[in-house]
């Protein structure tokens, strides 16, 4: 028997208490620190590279919503009744994730301070954020007649998705990673797991 679509909205909302949101938000000062301190080396090492004369940057290139969201997306469309029809093929909000790869593929200017960099990353995956909670609200009428569900529900349930976004990406979207969706990844060069160690050298 097919999952209805309209089930797996209200399930998701009626599994997210509300105060999951204040909660999130006291975890989330407490991982932001701890990103700071994590991050700053890595941000210093793409700083390197990106001021380094024999660094080139690739072409830019993006996979949509990254870590499988948008093929999973595509693999659920065609399994699931009325996904297609309702959301389409690619998640609702993919534009945004377009948009944050725009600005994750330069990582920041040339010539920026590793603290610097690290401020632009967070600003974009704040901005990734928003942009999936406006894509909720521009739907909002849409998803109500569909789904039989208030806009104070479609609100919610679209502050979820951009809040579990915000979060993979601060954590996933660290430089020189090897992620294929980190932050500079258009400066290949900035990849940890391909440096030689101290004794290599």
């Amino acid at each position: 028997m097919p999952v209805h679509p309209s089930m797996l909205l209200l399930l998701m909302t009626l599994f997210v208490p509300t105060t999951v949101f204040s909660e999130t938000s006291r975890v989330s000062d407490g991982l932001e620190a701890l990103h700071h301190h994590l991050e700053i080396n890595l941000q210093e090492h793409l700083a390197a590279v990106k001021i380094d004369l024999q660094s080139i940057k690739v072409e830019f290139s993006t996979d949509g919503c990254s870590g499988g969201l948008s093929v999973g997306w595509q693999y659920l469309s065609a399994k699931i009744e009325r996904i297609e029809d309702i959301h389409g093929l690619r998640p609702p909000w993919e534009s945004c994730c377009v948009t944050h790869d725009h600005v994750y593929y330069s990582g920041g200017d040339r010539f920026d301070t590793p603290v610097h960099s690290y401020q632009l990353r967070r600003q974009a995956d704040q901005a990734l954020r928003d942009c999936v909670i406006e894509t909720g609200r521009m739907r909002m009428k849409e998803l109500m007649i569909q789904y039989h569900i208030s806009g104070k529900d479609v609100n919610r349930l679209y502050a979820v998705i951009g809040a579990m976004m915000y979060q993979a990406v601060r954590i996933g979207g660290m430089p020189c990673t090897g992620l294929p969706w980190r932050w500079g990844y258009g400066w290949p060069k900035c990849n940890l797991s391909l440096r030689k160690t101290d004794k290599e050298k």
